[in-house]
Formats: C-alpha cells, structure tokens, sequence
C-alpha cells in the first residue's frame, strides 16, 4: 500500500501541471525511475505506473515498457504482459526475453514456445539469455525433441560456447536425462565456474554417474574451485542411483564435514535421504537430530527410510513430530505413513491421520484416498475403506485397483467383478495390478473358470503380459482345485525363467492335496536349479515337511537344516498398553 500511495502522489503531482526541471534533469522520469528500478510492485502500483506511461508518450523509449511488463509478470498477470508487449511500438530483444520468461516461469510452455517461434521470424535477434530461458523450459516439461531445436538454433547462432547458453543446455540435457550431450557441451565451455560444475555434477549424479561426479569435483577443486552446498547435493544424489558400498557416501559426508558443508540444511536433507535410502537409520537420524529446522523434505526422508526398513512404529511416532512441528505434511507422506497403519493392522493410527486428512482437505487426492482404502482393508474394516472408496469424487486406476485387490482378498468376488464394470463404464484401461486383483478375487473364491476367462482377457484383449503375480493366482487356482497336472503345463507354458514362487505355489499346493510324487517333481526341480533362483526358505521346510509325510527322515532334517537361515518369524501384534508382541517360529 506505501508503493501505492507514493506513486499515486507522483501522479497528482504531475497532473497539476508541474513540470520543472532540476539541473537539467526531468523530474518526472526521476521518479518514474524510482519506481521501475525497485525489484518488484504491487499489480495496483503497476498498472499506475502504466497509465502514467502512457499518459506522457514514454512508450517509445523500451527501458519502460520492459520494467512494467516484468512487474506484470511477476504478479502472475500474463493477459496484460502480452497486451502490453502487443502496444508496444518497439520490441527490443529485451521486451521479447521478458515476455518469454514470464510464460516460462508460470510454466506456460505452449505460449513461450510460440513467441520464441514468432522472434525467430521478427526483425529482432535472440541474444544468449532467449536461448537459456527456452532450454531451461525443454528441461522443465522433459521435452527432448525441442531441445534439440533450440541446441540447433545454439549452433546455428554460434553460441554454443557461450557461457550462458551453455550452462542452460548442460542442466536441461542432464534432466531429460542426456547427460553424455549435457558433458559435450560442458568440455567444450572454457573456465567452467562453480554453477556449470555444479550443474554437470548434478547431471552425473541424476544418472547414478558417481564415479564420473566424483572426478569433476576433483578437477573442480584442483582449479581452485570451492565446493558449495549445491556440489555437496549433486555428490550426493549420484548415490541414490547407484548401487554402491556405503564407505563412498560416508566418504562424501566426510568431505561435507571438512568443508564446513554439513551444516546446510539442503546438504543435511539430502544426506538424510542417502542414509535411508541405504536403510542406515542410525546415521540419518544423527544427521536429522544436527539440523536446526529440517524441512518437509528431510522429515518425509526419514520418515520414508523407517518404513523401508519396517520401523513401522518409529515411522508412526516421528510423523506425529511432524504434525505437531509444522502442521502440514504433503500427499506422498501421508500415503507412506498409511500403508504403515496397514503393515501393523492398527486402524487407531489410521482413522486419526484420516481425521487429519478431513481436516487438511486432502480428501479428494487420489493416492490418500486410495491409501485409506487400502489401510482400512488391511486393519480388518473392509467396509470402512469401500466407504471411503464410494465418498471419492476424483478416482483413477489406482483407485479401482486398491477396491478390487482388497474385496478380492476379503473373498467378495462379485462384488470385485462389478468394480470391474465400473472401471471400464468410466473410460478407464485396465493395467496389470487390476488383473491380479481379479484373479485373487477368483482363488479366494475358487472360481476357477472365471479365473481362466480373465487370464484369457488379459493376454488377448488388453495386450497385457503376465507377470509372476498373475502366474502365482492362476496355478493356485488350479492347483487347489487337485488339478495339478494343468498347473504343472501352465508353468511350462509360461515363458523363461519362471520365478520360484510360481514353482513354490504349485508345491503348497501338492502338499495342500497330499500328491507327494508330484512334490518331489516339483521339489527337484526347484532345489536342482537354486543357483539360477533365489530359493525362499519357505520351499525348503515345505519340501521338507512333505520327506518327513513319506517318513524320510534323515532328508527332512537334512534339508530343514539347510535352509533354517533366514527363517523370518512370524509376529502377531495385539494392541495392549504395554504394546506387547507374540512371536511363533
């Protein structure tokens, strides 16, 4: 409102007829100037100041149409930017820019592109900066094809070893993931500063590059170049693509450490993510517990890595931290943190983080609504989640899957079947996880010809490939019905190499039917190749189980003993306040 008022009084002072000079300077473009060299206005005081523009003829001097349309933009409105730019009688190279990144920025890549396509036949000539703005832009939608165009106009223009162009071209390549392009373009830049090198290394770092990463930052360093926060960072996310040794990344903490780096809260969140995306939990949360204020990211980082390592009730309690620190959390979290809720069958959990869902208004994001189906079945109220499902205004495929496993896990295939019918009434494609829901609909009710009919569908009319859960479903459903032989030729059927599993349901299904002749075929088969399978030691007991049925037992023994490592034990949780758990096996 200050900005406001005092251009406002510019105004009245003029319209009053006061035109002095003073030492020869105008005084109305000395304030004007006070006005347009400041770094952003108010909408209000920009559109002031464009009627005063206007109202003393500056229009044809560039210097002020160009300030007022950045303030247009900066303000997000676009519609007088472009009216503005269309008044204008004279478009310098800079009003295009202007026009450009203002599209740009509010992510309007059509409309950037075509006034890009419209300078390129003007009068006016793209400078380095057009250029940069419209690689970055290629970059930000991932369109490769355009950046190629626009790396052609680079050429063509001889600016391809230019410095500001160069720069866009190498982080736009090494985000639509071209990173051999993006280190062409880099080697042939004289005198890289830290900003390029650390583009490049982000580059091979975003490809999971990070011995390539590491080389630059030492010819980066051997230069005299310091490391930032930013060279830290593109360090670090090589080695979330990467299968590496955890010495390398503790290696790179290290060198944070010595050069003073660690500290940074976007160095601290990214060495987070590492360490528990390395399920090193111990050391992402020393790394959490120095930083000061982490953020969402660097919660939802440490949150992430508890679950993946199945500290489900460390997850649980730090995401009550977070609520409680910062209020908010985003979609992707409260996703992560319900299939948690699911994993220990707590509902108690669940139904409080869909109060705060309600209260949020995340109601309507799809990937929380389907979570909540989906925690809500696995906690035993299947009925609680097919009421979430049918209070869902916005659903997609996703949504349907989750309804369809989970009434086919509860053994309700009918109605499974007619979720079916419903995702093809809303114009949906079925995928490959709405066809394992069906088919566990099917073995869970032992419908075997329904199973088949879907199998069959899957294949010839939605073009879709088998993959192992599919194959797990169908021979269990024709195993258990004593069909063994028609489940032994559909695994021969099923192109190569057939995953264990497959082979271990048809062997719980011998032992289910007691055909032990069929389980020692079976059982060979799977221990014959255990160097090209990864055998679970489920098979083993289960093979185990059926020798010692025959009374074989020195072999059952034998191989009991073999594959007792590993054995997971099963753990039954019963919600008690002193949160007691039962373990068999």
């Amino acid at each position: 409102m200050v900005g406001v008022t005092k251009v406002k009084n510019c105004i009245e002072f003029f319209s009053q007829g006061h035109h002095p000079r003073i030492h020869g300077v105008d005084l109305m473009k000395k304030q004007l100037l006070t006005h347009l060299t400041k770094p952003n206005q108010t909408l209000a005081a920009t559109r002031i100041l464009h009627a005063l523009v206007l109202n003393h003829g500056l229009f044809i001097d560039p210097f002020y149409p160009t300030k007022i349309l950045r303030f247009y933009a900066i303000n997000g409105d676009l519609v007088s930017a472009r009216n503005l730019f269309d008044e204008s009688p004279h478009r310098t190279i800079y009003l295009w820019n202007a026009l450009i990144r203002a599209y740009a920025r509010a992510r309007n890549f059509h409309h950037a592109f075509l006034m890009f396509n419209a300078l390129l036949t003007s009068e006016s000539q793209p400078d380095s900066r057009t250029f940069a703005c419209v690689a970055r832009a290629c970059g930000e939608r991932l369109d490769v094809e355009s950046l190629q165009i626009v790396h052609g106009e680079v050429t063509a223009f001889g600016l391809e070893s230019d410095f500001v162009c160069g720069s866009a071209l190498v982080t736009s390549y090494s985000k639509v993931g071209r990173v051999d392009e993006a280190r062409r373009i880099f080697d042939r830049i004289n005198s890289p500063d830290l900003a390029l090198s650390n583009a490049m290394i982000s580059g091979h770092g975003s490809v999971g590059e990070s011995g390539k990463a590491m080389e630059l930052f030492n010819s980066m360093r051997r230069v005299g170049i310091e490391p930032d926060g930013y060279t830290a960072v593109g360090l670090i996310s090589g080695l979330a693509h990467a299968s590496l040794t955890a010495w390398l990344g503790e290696m790179i903490h290290g060198l944070c450490e010595k050069h003073g780096l660690a500290s940074n809260d976007h160095v601290g969140s990214a060495l987070v993510k590492m360490y528990s995306t390395m399920k090193n939990m111990e050391s992402a949360f020393r790394v959490f517990d120095s930083i000061v204020r982490p953020d969402l990211v660097t919660w939802s980082a440490l949150i992430t890595g508890f679950c993946r390592t199945g500290d489900h009730v460390d997850a649980l309690v730090f995401f009550r931290d977070l609520v409680a620190n910062r209020g908010r959390v985003d979609c992707v979290l409260l996703a992560s943190v319900l299939a948690v809720c699911g994993h220990l069958a707590s509902v108690r959990p669940g139904s409080e983080i869909h109060g705060y869902v309600i209260r949020c208004g995340y109601s309507t994001e799809v990937s929380v609504s389907s979570s909540l189906v989906d925690m809500y079945s696995k906690c035993g109220f299947i009925e609680a989640g097919i009421r979430v499902f049918n209070e869902t205004t916005v659903r997609n495929i996703v949504t349907y899957n989750t309804a369809i496993m989970n009434l086919g896990l509860y053994g309700r295939a009918s109605e499974a079947f007619r979720m079916f019918e419903k995702v093809l009434e809303a114009g949906l494609k079925p995928d490959e996880s709405t066809f394992v829901g069906l088919l566990c609909a099917c073995c869970h009710s032992g419908l075997a010809n329904e199973g088949r009919e879907y199998f069959r569908k899957m294949r010839s009319e939605y073009n879709i490939e088998g993959k192992t859960e599919h194959y797990v479903y169908m021979v269990k459903l024709v195993g258990m019905f004593g069909k063994l032989e028609e489940a032994f030729e559909l695994i021969k059927s099923f192109p190569e190499p057939v995953d264990s599993g497959v082979w271990g349901t048809l062997l719980s299904c011998c032992e289910f039917r007691k055909d032990y002749a069929m389980a020692e075929v079976i059982a060979e088969h799977l221990l014959g190749n255990q160097s090209r399978m990864r055998i679970d030691c489920r098979y083993r007991v289960m093979v185990s189980n059926i020798l010692a049925g025959e009374g074989r037992w020195d072999e059952a023994k034998a191989l009991r003993g073999a594959g007792a490592e590993g054995k997971v034990p099963g753990i039954s949780w019963i919600p008690a306040t002193t949160g007691n758990r039962f373990v068999a096996g």
